[in-house]
Parts: structure tokens; C-alpha cells; sequence
């Protein structure tokens, strides 16, 4: 029996050790931090397929900063048949950035792609050919109507294909394809004005087209929006793409129900293909609710991405890098090599710190990077300003002022960059309701196209009348406007999901205690949940 018992004692004090130390375990792995998600690789490949769109526009941006040069010697235009040219392309983009977000939502966010890219081909294809000013003008217009088609739907769809935890970073890509296009566009420059003239600024507008032939390729790989697909009624078809593009099997079914339930599908419905509203399924109805009786929450989404899309073009950016030849010879640098390579510089600093900052989206979150990146805009216009100031009251530049002004104007680009730049198109194509998305994100873009256009055909008007350092004063004011909206009216997005970004909005100035507020409501109301399901068992 002592024997018995002691064995006994033993054996329960050797329990008891286990399970402290079990508990203990416990207790320890509670303090490990959250193991971070492998980042989804078809999503990945997904979001560069369809940014590649994004190409087009930085493209034409880029070469005709330099293709202008040539085009004004060989038709013997004046300065404002110059800047028509150079801006009327972001005013055509309008058409087609309207005209993208119902034809997005009737066929599909996939084949929207495919006709940008068919749009933009033959629009590249008339520039190149072009025999006289009249025809490029038309060139110019059909490539427009693509590139508006390209920068609505680009946003979108990696917006809508991506998981939470990489979103910000994905969906800069569009951005990232804008900058390496203008890249592009700088060397294209650079390598074909050692043709004969007439030749040269065909080959650097006619290349353009190749880009859409790989993109039309490409876009044969690329699944459908789960989103899209749901308001079609095609849950199989959605389940299967979420499945793909999730961090997990749980992820996807929490994203499938989410949009299950913005999209107005009951939660219990689970066939492969259901019955959807019409009017739901292709985007009627959504400019009503955008423009006409908008809710306190949707009005305040929709200032906010109409706000960003507008101060990223009102703060100057187009003019510096669709002009940057002009503004290098007003800083002193006359011979055309050097300006085109001083061009080239502009591209590749724009690219190194647009990829910065797809890294610190997801990390650092949308607001920091926003206004650290505005503040810089700031401090670098002013002093671009004041070295082109102090150039222009010189007999012969000083090369210390040169220097600066060439610094400024790489540093205002890269300040753009990393966060003014990749945060408008991230921001403005997550924060939309389901049911609002792409047409509410087409608004934005044609805000955008607008300024853009009237910045970019009136900026050599605008120096000519102000001065050079007078324009980048009154850019310096308007990113100093900007910096003080944003730090009022915008709310953070990072970690959010799509359906869950109505929490955040309806409050301009108060969106911090309200979303405190709104997130009070949703523990009460999971609470009562519960409760309920509690009293039922």
C-alpha cells in the first residue's frame, strides 16, 4: 500500500510539473510576435500583370519631354502648339477614363485591360506615322483615351485581387510601372536623338506600341477580379481566385464573405452560381449614390480621393518631368545631350525611391509616408525656387546654383515618390464601397487627368509670366495647403480590408473619435452576438 501510494504521489506530482510547465509554455509563446504571411506570389504576379498598363502613360510622358524638341524644329510649331501637345494627352485621357469604369464593371476588370492596351497600340502607332501637327493631334487623342482606361483600371483590380496584409505594396504598383515607363521614355530619348531628326522622335513615339502587345499577351494568364465576379453571381468562380490570392484558407473565406455581404448575398448562400440584382451587377444606380444623395460616409470618401488625385497634379509634378529640359536650360545647361541626360537622372530617381516606398506601405502605413513625403515637396520646391531666382539675376550661372537647382529638382522628384505618388493611387482605389468602386475610382482619375492637362498646357505660359522660380513658389504654396488637408481629413487605411474601410469615414476633421465611436458599436453589437448564440445553446 506505501508502495502503491508513493508510486501514486510520484506520478501526480510529475502531472502537476507538466502541466506548470506546459502552462509556462503557454505563457512564453504569448509574447512571440505574430509570425508575418509569406506574401502571396500569384497575387504578386497578378498585381505586376495588370500595373504593366500603368507603363503606357509614364511612357509618353517621358519621351515627350524630349520627343517635343524635335517635333517643334521639324513642323515649326510656337511654345503653345507645344504645350497643347504635351497636355492635351492627359485631357483626352478623360474620355477614357470615364468611359473605364462602366465598361469595367459590364465586361469585366480583366478585358478592360485588354482594351487599353488596344487603344494605346494604335494610338502609338498614328504618333509615330504622323505627317503634320493635325494628324499627331489625333495620335494623341486615341492614345489618351487609353492611358484614361489604363490608370482607372490598373488601381482597381490589384486593389480588389490583393490580400490585406500586402495591399499597399501591390497596389503601388501601378506607380511603380508610371516611373519606370518615364524611365523608359528618358532613354528612348536619349538613345534615338542620334537619328536624323525626322526620324529619331518617330521611333521614340512609335516604340510605345510594344509595351501593349506584351501587356494583351500577359493578361491571358490573369484571373478575374474576385469582386467583379461576385457581383456577376459567380461565387464558385470568386471562391476559386480568393483561394489563390489569400494569405490562407480562413482569409479567403472571411474575404469571400465580406464581399458576399457588400455585395448584398446572404451569408448561407453557397452555390457556385446565384442569382444577382441587375442594377447591382453592371453599376446602375452608383451616380446617384456618389453625386447625388451621397451618405455622410461616402461623401467624405469621395472628397478624399478627388483631394489626393487633385493636389498630386496641382503640386507640380508633370510640369517638372514633362519640362524638365526647359527648367534644366534655365538653370544654365544649354547643349541637348546634356539635358536629356540630365532627364535620364530625373527618371532613375523617381524609380529607386517609387520602390522604396511599395516597401514601407504595408510597414510604415499610408499617413506617415504622405505627409513626410508632402513636407519634403515643400522644402525642395522652395528651394528650387530660390536657385532658378538666384540664376536668373546672374550674368553667367554660378555652378554652385546650377548644382543646387539640378538637386532640387531630384530631390522634389523623389520626395513625390515615395509616398505623394504610389499613396494617391493606393488610397483612392481602397477606400470605395464595393458598389462604388470603380466608378467612384474613375472620378478620381479624371480629376486627375484635368489638372494634369491644364497644368502641363499652361506651365511655359505660366513661367513665361511669373517667372521660372515664380511657378515653383506657387507649386510650394499648394503642397503646402495639401499638407495640412491630408493631416486633417485622412484617416489610416493600412491593415483595413476593403469592406471594412467604411469604419474610418464620415467625420472630416473628428474621423478619430468616430471611428473609436463605430469600433465601440461593433464590439457591442459582436457582444450581443454572442450572448444570443450563448442563451440558444
Amino acid at each position: 500500500m506505501a508502495v502503491t501510494s508513493a508510486v501514486r504521489d510520484t506520478a501526480t506530482a510529475a502531472g502537476t510539473i507538466e502541466i506548470q510547465n506546459s502552462r509556462n509554455h503557454n505563457k512564453l509563446a504569448d509574447f512571440d510576435p505574430p509570425v508575418k504571411p509569406k506574401r502571396n506570389k500569384y497575387a504578386f504576379a497578378c498585381a505586376i500583370l495588370a500595373s504593366m498598363t500603368s507603363i503606357l502613360l509614364g511612357y509618353d510622358i517621358g519621351v515627350m519631354s524630349g520627343a517635343a524638341i524635335f517635333i517643334k524644329d521639324q513642323f515649326k510649331i510656337s511654345d503653345t502648339q507645344v504645350e497643347v501637345l504635351v497636355g492635351m494627352l492627359n485631357i483626352y485621357s478623360l474620355v477614357g477614363s470615364a468611359a473605364a469604369g462602366r465598361t469595367s464593371d459590364w465586361i469585366g476588370r480583366r478585358y478592360t485591360i485588354v482594351v487599353a492596351g488596344a487603344i494605346f497600340f494604335v494610338g502609338a502607332l498614328l504618333m509615330g506615322l504622323a505627317p503634320n501637327y493635325a494628324f499627331l493631334m489625333v495620335g494623341r487623342f486615341v492614345a489618351g483615351v487609353g492611358v484614361g482606361y489604363a490608370l482607372m483600371i490598373a488601381p482597381v483590380y490589384t486593389a480588389e485581387v490583393s490580400p490585406a496584409s500586402s495591399r499597399g505594396f501591390l497596389t503601388s504598383f501601378p506607380e511603380v510601372f508610371i516611373n519606370a515607363g518615364i524611365l523608359l521614355g528618358y532613354v528612348s530619348n536619349y538613345a534615338f536623338s542620334k537619328l536624323p531628326d525626322h526620324i529619331g522622335w518617330r521611333m521614340m513615339l512609335g516604340v510605345g506600341a510594344i509595351p501593349s502587345v506584351f501587356l494583351a499577351v500577359g493578361v491571358l494568364a490573369m484571373p478575374e477580379s474576385p469582386r467583379w465576379l461576385v457581383l456577376q453571381g459567380r461565387l464558385g468562380d470568386a471562391k476559386r481566385v480568393l483561394d489563390k490570392t489569400s494569405d490562407s484558407p480562413e482569409e479567403s473565406q472571411s474575404r469571400l464573405s465580406d464581399i458576399k455581404s457588400a455585395a448584398g448575398i446572404p451569408e448561407n448562400c453557397n452555390d457556385d452560381v446565384v442569382a444577382v440584382a441587375d442594377k447591382k451587377s453592371h453599376g446602375e444606380g452608383v451616380w446617384k449614390e456618389l453625386l447625388l444623395r451621397p451618405t455622410p460616409t461616402v461623401r467624405h470618401i469621395l472628397i478624399c480621393a478627388i483631394g489626393i488625385h487633385f493636389f498630386q497634379q496641382a503640386s507640380g509634378i508633370d510640369a517638372v518631368v514633362l519640362y524638365s529640359p526647359r527648367i534644366f536650360e534655365k538653370a544654365g545647361i544649354t547643349s541637348k545631350d546634356k539635358k536629356l541626360l540630365a532627364t535620364i537622372a530625373v527618371g532613375f530617381t523617381k524609380t529607386v525611391f517609387i520602390l522604396v516606398a511599395t516597401f514601407l506601405l504595408d510597414r510604415i502605413g499610408r499617413r506617415p509616408l504622405l505627409l513626410s513625403s508632402v513636407g519634403g515637396m515643400v522644402a525642395s520646391l522652395i528651394t528650387l525656387g530660390w536657385s532658378l531666382e538666384v540664376i536668373n539675376h546672374q550674368a553667367q550661372a554660378q555652378n554652385w546654383a546650377v548644382g543646387l537647382c539640378i538637386t532640387m529638382v531630384l530631390a522634389y522628384v523623389g520626395f513625390f515618390s515615395i509616398g505623394m505618388g504610389p499613396i494617391t493611387w493606393v488610397y483612392s482605389s481602397e477606400i470605395f464601397p464595393l458598389r462604388l468602386r470603380a466608378q467612384g475610382t474613375s472620378m478620381g482619375v479624371a480629376v486627375n487627368r484635368v489638372v494634369s492637362g491644364v497644368i502641363s498646357t499652361t506651365f511655359i505660359s505660366l513661367y513665361k509670366g511669373l517667372t521660372i522660380s515664380g511657378a515653383f513658389f506657387l507649386f510650394a504654396g499648394i503642397a503646402t495647403v495639401a499638407f495640412v488637408f491630408f493631416f486633417l481629413c485622412y484617416p489610416e487605411t493600412q491593415g483595413r480590408t476593403l469592406e471594412d474601410m467604411e469604419i474610418l469615414f464620415g467625420s472630416f476633421i473628428g474621423w478619430r473619435a468616430l471611428k473609436v465611436e463605430r469600433l465601440r458599436e461593433r464590439e457591442a453589437q459582436n457582444g450581443r452576438e454572442v450572448e444570443l448564440l450563448d442563451s440558444r445553446k
